[in-house]
């Protein structure tokens, strides 16, 4: 530390510049930039190496116990034989193969059993889990499952199939593309001979399977149909005996010659019928007329007569004509008019003679038209009978000659079908086309070692950084004053770095032999000057809102820069409950503030001289009792203020004591330490509540244990105070 020769006034003004945050570079550390990410990795460098080094260090315990795998594969075609996708008259094929359900019949579980079998796969430690040692983290699982689960775990048979069937179709792939027949058959395995040896195997179980299948369905199929051919047999001889039979018995006319007579027969009767019924309705009603008149000859002249009748109605008309004229010329007593009546009278008596004759002539014939009318009736009543009969008869017959043609129909049916499964027999199964054998393939499968070590390295650097930003995004500690600018009632006074715990006791009474240290100290006394109107402040109180926040060093730093610059200085270890100046001091005054405050000690009796011109009062034993000074604090501001002293207060945490809160209210300044990285914002926004009143309008607030290497690689604007260019200023290795 640089001591002036000649004791500066304290109380000289100076310029009253501040350090008003309001007026700082708008520059925040979370608005991310190419070169703020560049910076975040470096400061977070040290955190990044370790947390890549536990991710690889297991990953390259993985990857170098790899073993290397081998992968065979083959290529196959299986469809339908030629000559069945030849015959294209026969639709009744409803088991026609296709890629996907021949890749289901190469995975079933009876090929698996018969390849583990053949190829000794229980052997083989790569497909046993009873043959592989247990590792470490199976044996911590397994114990921890058993502190819940009560039935005791049982290891593994060594010839378990049921084991090693899964293990099987983990290393066996078989799948086959969408729009492609091609069914392809892989296998993975340690030994390249056995991967080639695997899928050419299954292939050959596949179609001893697939033959001895088909062949004993056909088996099945024919002895089936054969019985279904016996009983279909009897069904067809019992419908068709039952038919002739029923015709035989019924003497059904089977002749169409014979069906087409009786048919025209009963027509002919029908129509005799109808036209006896017309005659009948005619005859009836001339009868009708002629009965219902009085005069037959008026009678007759209403309905068609024969031709003797009307000619005689004819000749009376005439004469009744001549008759007419006659009285137009004669009287009626005339002899012609007479003579002509007599004619009249007997033409009509003729008349009436004839037409009665024509009545009985109509009831004769009506009485035989009634006759005939019966007997066609009861004809065409046989003939009806027996036309129904018939016709019964013949509906029945044609049932029975139905079912006996659908009997037969289903037996030509099952004969066309065991006639196919004859023809199915001598053809195989399914045709196979192997496109490509499996061979034993010379590489192994996958990356090398190298490759998955540096893509395990890229994803381990991944999460480290990624760690880190979530660690800087969760980070709610201060580090610049950039951060605490919008908090009111704050006044920066500079950023302290931290020292080393060599450097840290060697601060004490002796020339720092830090320069940066140094200036941030000189940079808080000019702050407190600047603060004050350009005089220093008579009362100082130093604290913080957490204990370790360095509030002691630097309280006892500005005591030392006060003491070199020949400033009176009176340093008062005001933590109540664990101060911890006195052990620097090693001032030996068995009495302290604890006493002076409880009325045990007076004033001359707590304070310590020291050489470098410091007055230290320290903390004393703690105590429960009363205080009986409740205006202690501030009577020792009085007497050092009396004597042209400055009393600097190292006091209690803020948020830990409330006599903080009383000697920030009693002081004229008051000085607030922020811990670099460490002291939260939170912490610092809800002590400064707590500091507040009148006289503390403005609270000091200085940053320690600033860590220059870090700070600089931070995107604040103060950060540039600790770049490369003030380090080798400095003289400080960055």
């Amino acid at each position: 530390m640089t001591i002036s020769t000649l004791p500066p006034d304290r109380n000289l003004p100076i310029s009253p510049m501040r350090y008003d945050p309001r007026f700082q570079v708008e520059t925040k550390a979370d608005n991310f930039d190419l070169a703020s990410i560049y910076r975040l990795v470096r400061r977070r460098m040290i955190m990044i190496i370790t947390i890549t080094m536990l991710l690889m260090a297991p990953a390259a315990i993985m990857i170098f116990g790899l073993k290397p795998t081998y992968q065979g594969w083959a290529r196959l075609i299986v469809h339908q034989p030629l000559a069945t996708s030849l015959d294209a008259d026969d639709s009744s094929h409803s088991d026609l193969l296709d890629a996907k359900s021949e890749t289901e019949r190469l995975l079933s579980r009876s090929i698996a059993e018969r390849v583990v079998r053949e190829l000794q796969l229980n052997v083989r430690e790569e497909f046993n889990p009873a043959l592989r040692e247990i590792s470490l983290i199976e044996r911590i699982r397994t114990k921890l499952r058993g502190l819940f689960d009560t039935k005791k775990p049982t290891s593994p048979l060594r010839d378990n199939i049921n084991a090693i069937i899964p293990e099987y179709y983990r290393a066996l792939g078989v799948w086959h593309e969408d729009k492609s027949d091609v069914i392809q058959i892989s296998f993975n395995s340690t030994d390249p001979e056995l991967a080639a040896v695997v899928p050419n195997r299954v292939i050959g179980i596949y179609l001893d399977e697939r033959k001895e299948s088909v062949r004993g369905r056909l088996d099945a199929a024919e002895e089936w149909i054969r019985q279904r051919i016996t009983e279909q047999q009897v069904r067809a001889d019992t419908s068709r005996d039952a038919a002739r039979n029923y015709q035989e018995s019924m003497d059904v006319v089977s002749k169409e010659d014979a069906q087409e007579e009786r048919i025209k027969s009963f027509l002919e009767l029908t129509g005799r019928e109808g036209k006896i019924e017309e005659s009948r309705v005619e005859v009836e009603a001339v009868i009708s007329t002629l009965e219902s008149a009085d005069n037959a000859s008026i009678a007759a002249q209403n309905i068609v007569v024969p031709d003797s009748i009307a000619i005689k109605q004819r000749d009376l008309r005439g004469q009744e004509q001549d008759l007419a004229r006659l009285l137009e010329t004669y009287d009626g007593n005339a002899e012609a008019v007479v003579e002509l009546r007599g004619e009249i009278q007997e033409s009509r008596a003729g008349l009436e003679l004839a037409t009665k004759q024509y009545l009985q002539t109509m009831r004769a014939k009506l009485v035989a038209l009634d006759h005939e009318a019966e007997a066609v009736q009861s004809r065409l009543v046989v003939a009806n009978e027996k036309r129904i009969r018939d016709a019964l008869v013949q509906t029945e017959l044609l049932r029975l000659q139905k079912i006996a043609e659908k009997e037969q129909t289903a037996l030509d049916k099952l004969e066309n079908q065991r006639r196919d499964l004859a023809a199915k027999a001598m053809l195989p199964g399914a045709e196979l086309e192997v496109l490509t054998p499996a061979t034993v393939p010379l590489t192994s499968t996958g990356r090398g070692r190298l490759s998955y070590l540096v893509g395990a390295l890229l994803a381990a650097i991944s999460a480290a950084v990624t760690a880190a930003f979530v660690i800087e995004m969760w980070d709610r500690t201060v580090r610049s004053f950039d951060q605490i600018a919008g908090m009111a009632r704050t006044l920066p006074a500079g950023l302290i770095p931290r020292l080393a715990r060599s450097e840290n006791s060697k601060t004490m009474f002796a020339h720092m032999p830090v320069p940066m240290f140094d200036e941030a100290i000189r940079t808080v006394v000019l702050s407190l000057k600047q603060s004050n109107g350009g005089k220093l402040p008579n009362s100082i109180v130093v604290t913080s809102a957490h204990s370790g926040d360095g509030k002691s060093l630097v309280a006892r730093s500005l005591a030392m820069e006060l003491a070199a610059a020949a400033i009176p200085v009176l340093l008062v270890d005001g933590d109540l409950r664990r101060g911890k100046l006195d052990a620097f001091f090693r001032s030996g005054v068995m009495c302290g503030l604890n006493e002076f405050l409880n009325g045990q000690a007076d004033f001359r009796d707590i304070v310590y001289h020291h050489p470098s011109g410091i007055d230290f009062i320290p903390s004393g034993k703690f105590s429960l009792q009363r205080r009986v000074r409740p205006n202690g604090l501030a009577e020792i501001i009085e007497m050092a203020v009396a004597a042209g002293q400055i009393v600097i207060f190292d006091s209690a945490p803020v948020l830990a004591s409330a006599d903080t809160v009383l000697l920030t209210s009693l002081a004229e300044r008051t000085l607030a330490i922020v811990r670099w990285g460490k002291t939260s914002r939170r912490a610092v926004e809800f002590s400064l509540q707590q500091m507040k009143s009148s006289r503390n309008s403005e609270i000091i607030v200085a940053i320690n244990n600033v860590n220059p290497e870090k700070h600089a690689l931070y995107n604040f604007s103060d950060s540039e105070l600790f770049s490369k260019s003030l380090m080798k200023y400095y003289k400080f290795k960055a």
